[in-house]
């Protein structure tokens, strides 16, 4: 890991972007369903949809990028734009981490989306990574909302944020329920790295409860 500057390792499905409210839109055509009849709080793999019948989560998906352009097209979250650029201008490392490539057969769509998608949205990044070990890429800290990934990052040693979704309810913090929580977070992390204070967070709310 470059020592020289403070990384954070960003998630974006659930994190940066809209997913969950995007898949929503795209599922109530697919499915021919009113939206009202989605419910909002949903499980990581969007089971109260009822989208096993009709293939799954994985025929979902395919739809939502290869026809609905689902990667280019999402809203991004409330204040993260905003809130990386700041970030970024205050000398911090941002390293986009997504596991978008999963699914086989339309890696070059997904990719091609996704850069289209930060760049419209005037999002920095230094470095992005396409991968599943997210732990194994290198960061100072992490900010994901996929308990699998959290945990496994966790069980790594890499210290990370949990943004806070339906999907993740049960997991114990450190948390953020906005990206002005994330902004504090981190910034106080780097803190605490500047100055050599570290355990690395435990002097910032960054112990684990």
């Amino acid at each position: 890991m470059d020592e020289s500057s403070f990384i954070i390792g960003v998630d974006l499905d659930g994190v940066v972007g809209d997913f969950y409210g995007a898949m929503r839109r795209i599922a109530s055509e697919w499915l021919d369903k009113p939206l009202d009849a989605l419910a909002e709080e949903v499980d990581y793999g969007l089971d109260q949809w009822g989208i096993a019948e009709f293939g799954g989560y994985d025929k979902l998906h395919r739809f939502a990028v290869t026809q609905r352009n689902l990667f280019r097209d999402m809203p991004p979250i409330k204040d993260a734009p905003a809130v990386l650029r700041k970030l970024s201008m205050h000398g911090i490392r941002i390293r986009i981490i997504t596991h978008r490539l999963f699914l086989k057969y339309f890696h070059k769509t997904s990719i091609t989306q996704t850069v289209d998608w930060l760049d419209s949205y005037d999002i920095p990044y230094w470095d992005i990574c396409f991968m599943a070990d997210k732990g194994a890429v290198g960061a100072h800290v992490y900010i994901d909302d996929s308990p699998d990934n959290v945990t496994r990052l966790r069980e790594q040693g890499c210290h990370t944020i949990v943004f806070s979704n339906s999907t993740n309810r049960l997991l114990p913090g450190p948390r953020a329920d906005t990206w002005q929580d994330v902004e504090r977070l981190v910034l106080d992390a780097k803190e605490e790295w500047t100055t050599g204070t570290l355990d690395l967070f435990g002097a910032a709310g960054f112990r684990t409860k």
